[in-house]
């Protein structure tokens, strides 16, 4: 078996009998009507493109994102990247082989130490009713547990264990210079979009032994917005006294954080404070997307990544704050 990792990969090296974790498979159709797979596989060092051109539909069904394959193929240059083409794979079923050699690690995160962090802005929010709201679905025993656990999405941004909490934290931090700097804004409302805008994907999303991450079945019928609205309802009906008009611009902070009608939100934001938060949540999440791609690109060693779709642009890998730091 082939035990070269990918970042040892050269231009013309055959590849005989190597195992990759499949990060993404896309079927494509090139100029000639000729169908082609269109692959991503990973191992601990990195990440490389493949391209299948022979067999495609025949070996399209024979795995799943996140299986290990077995390839047999040759390296070559395309656009200045090394790629590559493969002439035969199969699933590796062997249960003896651990998935996670063949992962890159994880970020390492210390979530009890973010949400120690992140009471440090709770206590900042001055509406005592806001503020106690906030508390309680904190500390509440089913909701901690969960959320020093829970991604922030399956694939997009902070998509790992943590990553939610992570989001938040950054947000909060985010939010306390703008509602400082614009202060003609709530802080009190920018600090609870920060915290609740995703809050219900502690019920939206989960994690498998493997870690890999799916939508629990609350999270396909219902979504975290709504699972976020009726937690706001759940825990102001036990504060004596909570204005129905404040819980009503909670409800809009969450329903509206996507932004647009297009983008998932029910509603669009109506007010300075839910606009900012939606504008802050899309800032961090792309944030977090661009740099968690660029990280990974750069174990290539290449000097330019390969094409976003999401974003629509390749990316240079430079790392300008390490070259230019004085």
């Amino acid at each position: 078996m082939d035990l070269v990792s990918i970042r040892q990969l050269n231009d013309k090296d055959a590849i005989n009998d190597r195992i990759f974790l499949v990060k993404d498979k896309n079927l494509g159709v090139g100029k000639t009507g000729k169908s082609f797979l269109t692959l991503l596989l990973g191992d601990q060092t990195g990440q490389i493109d493949a391209r299948l051109w022979d067999n495609v539909e025949e070996s399209l069904s024979k795995f799943e994102i996140g299986d290990l394959i077995k390839v047999k193929g040759l390296v070559q240059i395309y656009n200045q990247r090394k790629q590559i083409i493969v002439h035969r794979l199969d699933k590796v079923i062997d249960a003896s082989i651990n998935i996670d050699q063949y992962k890159i690690k994880e970020r390492d995160i210390d979530t009890h130490a973010l949400y120690s962090e992140l009471f440090h802005f709770v206590q900042k929010i001055e509406n005592m009713q806001l503020k106690q709201l906030v508390t309680d679905c904190l500390q509440d025993d089913e909701i901690k547990p969960r959320l020093l656990n829970a991604p922030a999405a399956k694939t997009i941004h902070h998509a790992h264990r943590g990553g939610l909490l992570e989001h938040i934290v950054s947000i909060c931090k985010l939010m306390d210079f703008v509602g400082s700097h614009y202060n003609y804004l709530n802080k009190d409302l920018l600090f609870f979009g920060a915290i609740f805008h995703d809050i219900g994907k502690v019920w939206e999303l989960d994690t498998t032994p493997q870690k890999q991450i799916y939508y629990t079945q609350a999270g396909q019928l219902l979504g975290h917005m709504l699972l976020s609205c009726e937690l706001i309802e759940k825990k102001a009906q036990r504060i004596l006294g909570f204005p129905e008009d404040l819980k009503m611009i909670l409800k809009h902070i969450v329903l509206s954080h996507h932004g647009q009608l297009e983008y998932g939100s029910p509603k669009k934001p109506m007010f300075p404070e839910a606009m900012i938060v939606a504008m802050i949540d899309d800032f961090d999440s792309k944030v977090d997307t661009m740099m968690g791609f660029i990280n990974i690109e750069r174990q290539t060693g290449e000097q330019w990544s390969r094409y976003h779709e999401g974003f629509d642009r390749y990316f240079m890998l430079e790392d300008l704050k390490r070259k230019w730091k004085v």
